[in-house]
């Protein structure tokens, strides 16, 4: 399988405390711990589907293969809801183009979803700007009310990738420009144009983030509800636009201000990699770092206390919080740690500055393996994907407290693939109440063989 935001990032949120030692802790050692009950998103049709990020009303965005997609790396963005469950959200190919790919992270608060999503023209110069192995256009876009609409790019550039969007309608990601750069396919397999951190306001007018002094490109993966972004900047020849390959080419690690200003967070072992995940309302910024003997370490970077090392598990090579929206703000975040021996992937939850295996948090007999938290809301509830009966499945993982009884809180793991029912498929009559229903109750690289 090869999924394609894992982007090895991590975090913590408010908690403004010391290095961490992590421990695979017992739910009894922390009653504030909640348990888990997990449920299965099911598929576009395929055979496999990842969770990207979920919103604070229990919207769910992702992309899942079609019946005609396979490899884990073809697939198609959808929304998930309680009731109307997976939407597929389509591609800007559209129907003249059925082997095109995309993907959706949000949706923010009022619906709107960030696209990446391939057209089905063939890339002028020959880039594969999204990676999906196609070498086909890569746009980024929005989808709203039923309609996925392609945002504009920047001057004389071809591709764009769009990440998160916030409440006030602000989308963050990257877009090219059309300075041509010899050295950028050092960085990027196939690039040949730089490209830039980029805001689209709500108005659909792009905004470039300039880049630290001295700096030629960069990209954002993340913006708070007070406009400010995180991302990373570097040269085209040491920077590697998204997917990233984990533990190099990832060099200044940024946040921006709302006005534009970059502000450079530091490192935990020099200018090889570190990128910020996401940053909260509170502005701490959570993200990873290449550490001094080699593994990738998580990192909570706050303006009074700079960048600062939240340790990682035993025995792991890499611990990290994926983008996007991966730290939420009451200090909770989700992601990953993958071991250096077994190359084993499991979901943790960054918790009360503790690190916590999130297998160990849900039943024993639930059936499932989670392999990655791919986002987390306010109300502490997990999307990501792990592995069902031999497939992998983008899941919800559900917190359940312990004044909670076992009728409130009850094992919901079976599948919920309704993937087929052609009734579920979107229509601008029932896609915008997505939001409107659940008010009423509530994106590695090439990082390993097998995943992306």
């Amino acid at each position: 399988m090869k999924s394609r935001l894992l982007f090895f990032l991590s975090g913590v949120g408010l908690l403004v405390l010391p290095p961490l030692s992590p421990r695979l802790t017992a739910q009894a050692q922390n009653p504030t711990l909640p348990r888990y009950t997990v449920r299965d998103l099911g598929t576009l049709g395929g055979m496999y589907s990842y969770a990207y990020g979920i919103n604070n009303a229990g919207v769910i965005a992702g992309a899942a293969a079609t019946p005609t997609q396979s490899g884990g790396i073809a697939q198609t963005a959808f929304l998930w809801d309680d009731d109307l469950h997976m939407i597929n959200l389509g591609t800007l190919g559209g129907s003249g183009c059925p082997d095109c790919s995309s993907e959706a992270g949000g949706p923010n608060a009022k619906g709107v979803s960030p696209i990446l999503s391939e057209t089905g023209e063939i890339d002028p110069n020959g880039e594969d700007f999204c990676a999906f192995g196609t070498h086909r256009q890569c746009l980024a876009a929005i989808w709203k009310r039923g309609t996925m609409t392609a945002l504009s790019n920047l001057k004389g550039g071809n591709n764009g990738q769009a990440y998160w969007t916030n409440n006030q309608g602000q989308t963050v990601g990257l877009a090219e420009n059309g300075t041509a750069d010899s050295t950028c396919s050092t960085g990027t397999p196939f690039q040949a144009l730089r490209f830039e951190a980029v805001v689209w306001e709500p108005n659909g007018k792009i905004r470039e983030l300039r880049p630290l002094q001295g700096d030629t490109v960069g990209y954002a993966f993340g913006i708070n509800e007070n406009g400010q972004a995180v991302g990373v900047t570097g040269l085209c020849s040491n920077t590697q636009a998204p997917p990233i390959v984990p533990g190099t080419r990832a060099p200044h690690a940024v946040l921006w201000e709302k006005d534009g200003t970059p502000v450079y967070l530091g490192s935990l072992s020099g200018n090889v990699f570190t990128i910020p995940a996401d940053i909260n309302d509170s502005g701490v910024v959570a993200g990873a770092s290449l550490y001094t003997d080699g593994t990738i370490h998580p990192f909570l970077w706050t303006r009074e206390k700079g960048i600062q090392d939240l340790g990682t598990f035993p025995g792991a090579f890499l611990t990290g919080i994926p983008c996007c929206h991966t730290l939420n703000n009451k200090g909770d975040a989700v992601g990953l740690t993958v071991d250096g021996t077994t190359f084993n992937m499991r979901a943790v939850l960054f918790h009360d500055n503790q690190l916590f295996d999130l297998n160990t948090l849900i039943p024993s007999n639930s059936g499932w393996y989670l392999q990655f938290g791919g986002s987390i809301n306010d109300a502490g509830e997990i999307v990501g994907w792990g592995t069902i009966n031999g497939k992998t499945h983008a899941f919800l993982a559900t917190p359940c407290y312990t004044d909670q009884t076992d009728s409130q809180c009850h094992d919901i793991s079976v599948a919920d693939d309704k993937s087929n029912d052609t009734a579920l498929l979107p229509t601008t009559a029932n896609v915008p109440d997505l939001r409107e229903v659940r008010s009423r109750f509530g994106r590695l690289g090439a990082l390993l063989e097998g995943s992306r």
